[in-house]
């Protein structure tokens, strides 16, 4: 519904379709004086970017609505993501409290949504850190002190992410993950099939500048082995590369895609993405920062897979990281308790790509079936 002229004796809100006039009485002959003053002055700079972005925005708003159903999908994706930095903290903590899997005396485990940051930083509005302590009212009411967080998880993977309501909780469980005694278990969907379809990557990694790309800096193997002459020979290793080691094992596969499920016994940035990517020259579906080392740009993608998932390279761009954590395991965390399995299904986009791209669901042994957490896989 459109925004009234100067006629309309209310204040509107766009997008919203709702006036305010019962909040603000606005008068219409002091708004349009007003506007018509304005319209006589050159415009300024701050003027004219307003107006060139409110244009910009009415252009967006006049797109057709995509008659795929992917390509609708991925549209609301790419909203929702975007929304998820604008929503107040009390709306956001309340989605994560629908999203719980499991709860205890001692632990909070959620199933962490697509495209929402763990940790602030440079343009981040809204992060999981942020409504911790909304979240923890929620559950335990206005008194409840803040959850903490226990690890992390990229922006864009989704699943299983552990809470603690004391901090000294919160630091055994962070140390269990620094002395590698918690079992993570992930799923991704990649783009081509691993050759051979189980193993182990077990391939040093190193953070570096990108080629002809100033300033950004990726990961990537730092091998301790290179061939010379048909010869295995070892290089001297950077004292700057991280030991990484990643097992692997195909669950599905089809003609251009697999459904992998990764175990990381490491624990290094972007780990399973580089392994995946540069190490078997598989990378995630979705992966938009490492299916290419020497630029920054869209995934490529083949004319196969594009048609299986009914979408165009142009808009390959707005497809989300294929990468969920599937699965936990804790160790006991006092004495007479049984370890903690914990356990999260993938979102509906992965869900939706799987079955387009002709990969099966694991079976229940394999997958994060109707249990959401299973104390000593109970």
């Amino acid at each position: 519904m459109a925004a009234p002229g100067c006629s309309a004796p209310g204040l509107w809100v766009r997008g919203s379709g709702q006036c305010l006039g019962s909040l603000f009485t606005l008068y219409s002959k002091p708004l349009c004086s007003a506007a018509a003053a304005a319209a006589s002055r050159p415009l300024d700079a701050q003027r004219l970017a307003e107006r060139l972005r409110a244009q910009k925005q009415q252009q967006k708003t006049k797109e057709p609505a995509p008659t795929n159903p992917v390509q609708r999908r991925v549209r609301e994706l790419v909203r929702f993501t975007e929304q998820l930095q604008r929503v107040h903290p009390n709306v956001l903590a309340k989605a994560l409290s629908r999203g719980i899997v499991h709860q205890d005396k001692d632990l909070v485990v959620i199933n962490k949504p697509y495209g929402l940051p763990v940790h602030g930083g440079p343009g981040v509005k809204l992060c999981i850190s942020d409504v911790l302590p909304v979240l923890a009212k929620i559950l335990h009411g206005p008194k409840a002190k803040p959850l903490h967080l226990c690890h992390r998880l990229d922006k864009e993977t989704t699943g299983v992410m552990v809470l603690a309501w004391e901090k000294e909780v919160a630091h055994q469980v962070q140390e269990l993950f620094r002395t590698r005694q918690v079992t993570k278990k992930y799923w991704a969907i990649t783009v081509r099939v691993p050759v051979p379809e189980a193993g182990v990557v077990d391939i040093p990694i190193i953070e570096k500048e990108a080629q002809g790309q100033q300033h950004h800096h990726k990961m990537t193997l730092s091998p301790s082995y290179r061939v010379d002459d048909g010869k295995m020979v070892r290089v001297r290793s950077s004292r700057n590369a991280q030991l990484a080691v990643t097992q692997y094992q195909v669950l599905s596969s089809s003609l251009s895609a697999a459904l992998l499920e990764l175990q990381p016994i490491t624990g290094i940035k972007h780990q399973l993405r580089v392994h995946l990517s540069f190490g078997l020259d598989c990378p995630v579906l979705g992966d938009h920062k490492y299916s290419d080392w020497n630029r920054l740009a869209p995934q490529k993608l083949s004319a196969g897979i594009l048609k299986k998932l009914g979408l165009q390279q142009s808009k390959a761009r707005h497809l989300p990281l294929h990468l969920h954590a599937c699965q936990l395991t804790l160790p006991a965390l006092q004495p007479q308790k049984e370890e903690l399995t914990l356990l999260c299904r993938p979102p509906r986009y992965f869900v939706n790509s799987l079955r387009r791209l002709g990969l099966k669901m694991p079976s229940r042994d394999h997958s994060a079936g109707d249990e959401a957490a299973q104390p000593g896989a109970q």
